[in-house]
């Protein structure tokens, strides 16, 4: 039987890079496989929370802005427009699929403020009682470096999984896991499939991610350390085929497994 396979709860963390085409246009039939495939774990009895990253990315292609945005104001206006854009789309998937979502918009100050962070349990909590499936994002469109920043939703991801009480946080990324060295300079590098001492791997981490998206394995093993202390296991993969997801819970998938303190 597979480690995951009792495990209730889960957390899946999707990149910009994963739901988006090199063009910056977003990348339907993969959005609506990953809907799909969530679905269907609901189905199976799991309750599924989505952090779902895009929303700068699905602004641009909205607007026609044509490239990345060059000011913080630029950027908080695409995440405005890509934030509705991308809601609906996920609207209209899972609700072809019998299900509900709900969005949840976050800023530091949700997990930094006493009152705010039970506030958010209770209604991560009630949303999954009632069988809807939350997606959750950091609020780009309010959020400055100076107030509100995760730095990325790969952090995101992880107080998410935390104020769930989550079992496990799956982290979708366009990298197959934590490697040796960088992959992409070195085609010798070799992928570690299970972590049970973060620091050791620390100097494994790259730089920033792709230019789709913020996070880098960097960002990634931050998360890991926050959530395996917590006793919350964590599990990187690729996510260019939202069904590896099947893999993940039953052992098979390809990645690496940070196991939980």
């Amino acid at each position: 039987m597979s480690i995951f396979a009792n495990h209730k709860k889960i957390v899946v963390k999707v990149g910009s890079s994963t739901l988006m085409h090199s063009t910056g246009n977003l990348n339907l039939r993969r959005i609506e496989l990953l809907v799909k495939t969530l679905s269907d774990l609901k189905n199976s009895g799991k309750d599924i929370i989505l952090v779902s990253s895009g929303a700068v990315s699905a602004g641009i292609s909205k607007s026609g802005l044509g490239h990345r945005p060059y000011s913080l104001e630029e950027k908080q206006a695409m995440a405005s427009i890509g934030q509705s854009e991308l809601m609906k789309i996920y609207d209209r998937f899972f609700s072809d699929y019998g299900h509900t979502v709900a969005q949840i918009l976050m800023t530091r100050d949700v997990v930094d403020m006493d009152n705010r962070r039970v506030a958010a349990e209770n209604t991560f909590k009630t949303l999954l009682s009632m069988g809807c499936i939350p997606i959750v994002n950091e609020n780009d469109a309010v959020s400055t470096d100076e107030l509100g920043q995760f730095g990325g939703n790969d952090i995101l991801s992880a107080h998410v999984a935390r104020l769930c009480h989550a079992d496990l946080l799956v982290n979708l990324s366009d990298i197959d896991g934590l490697f040796d060295s960088d992959p992409r300079k070195n085609p010798d590098a070799r992928l570690i499939p299970v972590v049970d001492d973060i620091e050791k791997y620390v100097s494994c981490a790259g730089g920033a991610g792709s230019d789709a998206g913020t996070g880098g394995m960097g960002a990634k093993l931050v998360a890991a350390q926050m959530v395996t202390s917590i006793g919350i296991p964590m599990f990187i993969t690729n996510g260019s085929n939202p069904e590896i997801l099947y893999d993940v819970l039953d052992g098979k998938a390809r990645g690496t497994y940070f196991e939980a303190k």
